[in-house]
């Protein structure tokens, strides 16, 4: 059977003979969907010439280099959303991109530190995203980034309240006031609330707390919110906290956990034997949360649903990358997730 000629090509992908010449000879006045098309019927008849169509393809293909600094690597839910960010840039099916993705983890979470990281990930990198607690030195290494014409995202945590830095993720108002409509809901009666936060320099905590106030301001003023309590994102200060909490206030009543630490905090919780009488809501959901939830030491847990983000997110950086000058913001919000015992 003699082997497969260039017309034999074009009729099997239904173009000129041209065209397949023009892919052959890797020409950019070709599109992309063409190309593919070649190459597929190449594959389907066993051309010769397949591996030079491979490599023509391949090089027509956009390479777009993603860069994202997430916080401590020890942490479950940043491992999550690290594996929610690979498998959502894997699942990108443009024909013609290519993506490459580079995450890198902060253990140092100082302001000088984040801002030379992002500095450092910007050199090499098309685009970046950022889950950071806003600081100048932050703020001035993200407007140097982007007056370099790069774009940048913020994930988890805004950056920049005026919009002007990209965002992906929840409406953190509303997962406290639904965190507060949670407590009110499921405490018997009205009493004291503890509060902690991992560092308010975070505006997702802070805005969590902003809704959470307000909620109760409006619909149960008689409950008393107690001044939140910083864990600085750490178990072992979490721990510390909540201990300090319970041998303070012998009549809490409930506990909004905003922010890492949270392990720790249900430690504290299952040591007091106080676990079962106190209403907790705790943020996002993972292996130590699912088991809390379980056991009863947490009642409400609210949640990112994590692939949805990343593919808003993936999403937004290749149109952000694409158009880099076009002045659209990339914003997204997504709806958040809320579990308890009955539905996980």
């Amino acid at each position: 059977m003699a082997r497969p000629t260039i017309p034999d090509l074009a009729k099997a992908a239904g173009v000129s003979t041209a065209t397949v010449n023009r892919v052959l000879a890797g020409a950019e006045n070709v599109r992309v969907p063409t190309r593919n098309l070649v190459q597929e019927a190449a594959e389907r008849i066993g051309f010769y010439g397949l591996g030079t169509i491979q490599a023509k393809v391949s090089a027509s293909l956009k390479r777009y280099r993603f860069g994202f600094l997430l916080l401590q690597p020890h942490r479950q839910f940043y491992q999550n959303c690290a594996a929610a960010i690979r498998e959502a840039a894997a699942a990108l099916t443009l024909p013609d991109v290519e993506i490459e993705i580079r995450i890198k983890f902060l253990d140092d979470l100082s302001p000088q530190n984040t801002a030379s990281r992002a500095m450092a990930l910007g050199e090499q990198c098309d685009c970046i995203c950022i889950t950071a607690a806003v600081h100048p030195v932050v703020t001035q290494a993200v407007e140097t980034l982007q007056a370099r014409g790069l774009p940048v995202f913020a994930l988890i945590g805004q950056l920049s309240a005026t919009g002007l830095v990209h965002y992906v993720g929840l409406d953190n108002w509303k997962v406290g006031r639904t965190s507060a409509w949670a407590i009110e809901g499921l405490c018997k009666k009205p009493g004291k609330i503890g509060i902690l936060m991992g560092n308010p320099r975070y505006r997702n905590q802070e805005m969590n707390e902003s809704g959470f106030r307000s909620y109760f301001r409006e619909h149960a003023p008689d409950f008393t919110l107690l001044e939140p309590l910083s864990t600085f994102e750490s178990a072992a200060v979490a721990e510390e906290m909540t201990e300090k909490l319970l041998a303070q206030h012998p009549d809490l009543t409930s506990l909004f956990v905003s922010g890492g630490g949270i392990t720790g905090a249900m430690t504290a919780l299952r040591a007091s034997g106080r676990a079962s009488d106190l209403v907790v809501v705790g943020y996002d959901l993972m292996d130590s949360t699912r088991a809390g939830l379980l056991d009863g030491t947490l009642k409400v847990v609210i949640a990112h649903p994590l692939r949805q983000l990343a593919d808003e997110l993936i999403g937004g950086m290749v149109r952000a990358t694409r158009t880099p000058n076009d002045g659209v913001n990339h914003t997204r919000i997504v709806p958040f997730q809320i579990y308890t015992r009955e539905n996980i």
